[in-house]
């Protein structure tokens, strides 16, 4: 099973490889999507380019939600804040089921086209799996272990810090691992404002009828959004066997 893994990776990682810097390599399969001769490769922009912008678009996006659905997180698992988890979870499932593409059309007159409305749109998209998995990780702490820290006479922000984030890493890992492959596909939608992104090639290929343009940046999209989603999720393994052993001996 090691081994599968590993040929899986290494196959698409380089079939990503090909698609970004060498698709002409993929003639025998794009070239007839294209038809009547028409190019069957994206050329009016760098597609390594391309998946960069798009990548930075996630990146962005992630790291502004993942900071703030954390962060609130945190604050209505605390006695202190609990009153507040029911409109918290009313606004981070508002920005999960409000269409990306209605965000886009309310917020582009506000900033304008480019990336501005498009990461609006991927930050309240991203919002609810990090804030509902910062909430179920913290509340499976076990009870021990935060009694083991006031025994120990820490303060609440040291259990918070030492203790309770610790164990509740890897399953915070993993909402931000469901957000940021939804909005690796997400972003795409950014191009419709002008932003950079992989979603210029799916589109232009729309407006062509040029499906080998269609498969191109789909295909980049979907790899990208593989190999990242396998990458966080042998980061949270690590994290989940880290924590097994390093947190109960420190408490």
């Amino acid at each position: 099973m090691k081994w599968a893994a590993i040929s899986f990776r290494a196959t698409t990682l380089a079939l990503l490889l090909v698609l970004l810097f060498r698709p002409e390599w993929l003639a025998f399969l794009l070239a007839p999507l294209a038809g009547d001769g028409r190019p069957f490769v994206y050329n009016q922009n760098s597609l390594p380019q391309l998946a960069l912008a798009h990548l930075g678009l996630v990146v962005l996006s992630i790291s502004a939600g993942g900071l703030v659905a954390v962060l609130a997180g945190i604050f209505v698992t605390r006695p202190s804040g609990s009153d507040f988890l029911p409109l918290s979870r009313a606004v981070a499932n508002a920005g999960q089921t409000f269409p990306p593409v209605a965000v886009l059309a309310l917020a582009v007159p506000a900033t304008g086209f480019g990336a501005t409305p498009t990461l609006i749109a991927l930050f309240f998209y991203g919002l609810l799996p990090i804030f509902e998995n910062t909430i179920a990780g913290l509340q499976q702490v076990p009870e021990k272990a935060v009694e083991a820290g006031v025994g120990m006479g820490m303060s609440p922000l040291q259990r918070l810090w030492q203790v309770e984030l610790p164990l509740a890493a890897p399953l915070i890992i993993e909402g931000l691992k469901v957000a940021t492959v939804i909005n690796i596909g997400t972003a795409t939608i950014g191009s419709t404002v002008a932003a950079k992104g992989l979603g210029e090639v799916i589109i232009a290929g729309l407006i062509s009828d040029n499906t080998a343009f269609i498969l191109q940046g789909g295909l980049i999209v979907g790899l990208l959004a593989m190999l990242v989603y396998d990458a966080i999720g042998i980061l949270t393994g690590f994290l989940a066997h880290s924590n097994s052993v390093r947190v109960p001996n420190s408490i």
